[in-house]
């Protein structure tokens, strides 16, 4: 797989480019990220990347002349651009599944107080990461390609993946370490009793549990004996 990242602050990449999954897949040639500085696409020698909006307004908007001069030179056919902004399509789970069985991802991160419209022409998707607003792209570009990156085979063990969050459609079960009491409060017996079928079950209510609590909006199109547990769990919490 090959992720290119068109930014105008690559330098904001370099601690991340370092960091556990995304060296090994790197080093282990699973995956080749390239950071592109648009900048380099900008005219005259001050390299202006950016321009005051047409029509007046705050902020100044980055220009599309830099951006296609870079998609010209670093897309392929097989090359899938993606922009992020407000208007995108929320990023899910699922879509971190989808892209990750994608050869070559382009991701462009704007900048300022937006992008030049006709540089929507160039993306085949828009993206956004959350209903809320950051000074760029860049954070969105690292969190979807760690979303993507450690999906891939070497990245992680299989097991780390296959029970997280979202991955079975709802919260993941609650997890406890040494020690085994702390400050009055202790680890659930049911961890320790070395059953396998009883933690199992255990962890699937729990998951129900934080799920119920924390995310409700989750729990859709439930089979009977899971909906039969959360009717049970409701009760327990007095809900």
């Amino acid at each position: 797989m090959k992720i290119t990242i068109l930014t105008i602050f690559p330098e904001l990449f370099q601690s991340f480019l370092e960091a556990p999954v995304t060296k090994r897949v790197r080093q282990r040639h699973i995956a080749e990220i390239n950071i592109i500085d648009l900048k380099q696409y900008a005219d005259g020698s001050f390299r202006h990347i950016d321009d005051s909006p047409y029509g007046g307004g705050a902020g100044m908007i980055l220009k599309c002349d830099p951006v296609f001069r870079c998609l010209q030179e670093v897309r392929s056919p097989a090359s899938h651009v993606i922009a992020f902004t407000p208007a995108g399509t929320p990023y899910t789970q699922k879509r971190a599944h989808e892209l990750a069985e994608t050869d070559e991802i382009i991701l462009l991160c704007g900048h300022y107080e937006g992008m030049d419209e006709r540089i929507m022409t160039a993306v085949d998707e828009q993206v956004s990461v959350g209903d809320y607003i950051l000074t760029g792209g860049e954070l969105p570009a690292m969190t979807v390609t760690d979303s993507i990156v450690r999906l891939l085979d070497g990245a992680l063990r299989k097991e780390s993946t296959q029970e997280e969050s979202f991955e079975q459609k709802i919260l993941e079960y609650p997890q406890y370490t040494k020690p085994y009491e702390y400050e009055g409060m202790k680890v659930p017996e049911v961890l320790l009793s070395g059953n396998h079928q009883k933690i199992a079950a255990w962890r699937h209510k729990e998951a129900l549990r934080q799920t119920l609590h924390q995310r409700p909006d989750l729990l859709h199109d439930l089979g009977d004996a899971d909906q039969e547990i959360l009717n049970e769990i409701k009760e327990e919490d007095n809900l």
